[in-house]
């Protein structure tokens, strides 16, 4: 296929050899298989600020460390430089968060470099060699969807221990190889001790995740293993082996317990009823 503008570096400079086809393109970026050598990896590239939403940016981005303090003013300030620097920050967040992750044992395509504002990573394949389905493309049956979720909840704590929150995880942010569930898609990741929303977005991943998989194991629905996490995380206690139990007692004197129950209900039912919209459009289809 023709080389895409964003790779045209990459090629230029040896780190790949050849684009194969183009795997994904979403709002954030498009995604690429490339040949690099003998490796089949794949390469996203960020598509510009100007062709992007930033609406939601700000409450993504509380709690962040920026690198410079000259580009932490302009970024404060709103300045042409300053909203340079906040893309580009945007896009190191998600490189940084993958090398910090996969070093802790999360299950997340392993990064080969960023290079001219392209991620170049692995590949993510199912037990046939083939580019890995999404999640929300599989229909996993009772016993795998207790187990991709109990591997899922696994995640959602190693990366709460290295104090990240993935902030958009849902079964369209998680492929399926061979062993199990890959986490993918962090420019959005979340400081889980800066950010002030931190613990609604973990929730939110979380019932995101117990409500599709609830599908097909409907017991998940009553655990309770996002609040019960965040409440070991703020008291310390939350380590990378801890066996949750998926139950959860709250301190109704200082949380309104009912808006809690029916803000998470209404994610888990907002969830489904995405589900069973995109399913309708694939039969009208």
């Amino acid at each position: 296929m023709k080389t895409p503008q964003g790779l045209q570096a990459l090629i230029e400079d040896g780190v790949i050899d050849e684009v194969l086809r183009p795997l994904k393109s979403g709002k954030e970026a498009a995604v690429y298989v490339v040949r690099s050598g003998d490796e089949v990896r794949c390469a996203k590239v960020y598509k510009d600020m100007a062709q992007r939403s930033f609406q939601q940016r700000v409450q993504y981005q509380e709690g962040r460390k920026v690198r410079g303090s000259r580009e932490a003013r302009a970024i404060g300030k709103a300045s042409k430089y300053g909203r340079k620097q906040q893309e580009v920050a945007w896009k190191n967040t998600e490189v940084d968060a993958l090398y910090q992750l996969r070093a802790a044992g999360v299950r997340v395509p392993e990064p080969f470099g960023y290079f001219h504002g392209v991620l170049v990573m692995e590949l993510v394949t199912d037990g046939e060699g083939f580019s890995a389905p999404r999640l929300g493309e599989i229909e996993p049956g009772a016993d795998q969807a207790r187990t991709f979720h109990r591997m899922l909840v696994r995640q959602v704590v190693l990366m709460l221990c290295c104090g990240l929150i993935h902030g958009d995880l849902s079964p369209y942010n998680v492929l399926v190889d061979a062993e199990g569930p890959v986490v993918i898609d962090f420019p959005q990741v979340v400081s889980a001790a800066g950010n002030n929303a931190a613990r609604t977005m973990l929730l939110r991943d979380v019932n995101n995740l117990t409500a599709y998989l609830g599908r097909w194991a409907p017991e998940l629905l009553d655990t309770w293993y996002g609040e019960e996490m965040w409440a070991l995380f703020e008291a310390g206690e939350l380590r990378p082996d801890t066996e949750l139990t998926g139950t959860f007692t709250a301190d109704e004197s200082s949380i309104d317990l009912d808006s809690v129950r029916h803000a998470i209900n209404d994610a888990r039912e907002e969830a489904l009823i995405r589900q069973q919209g995109r399913e309708a459009a694939e039969q009208e289809g």
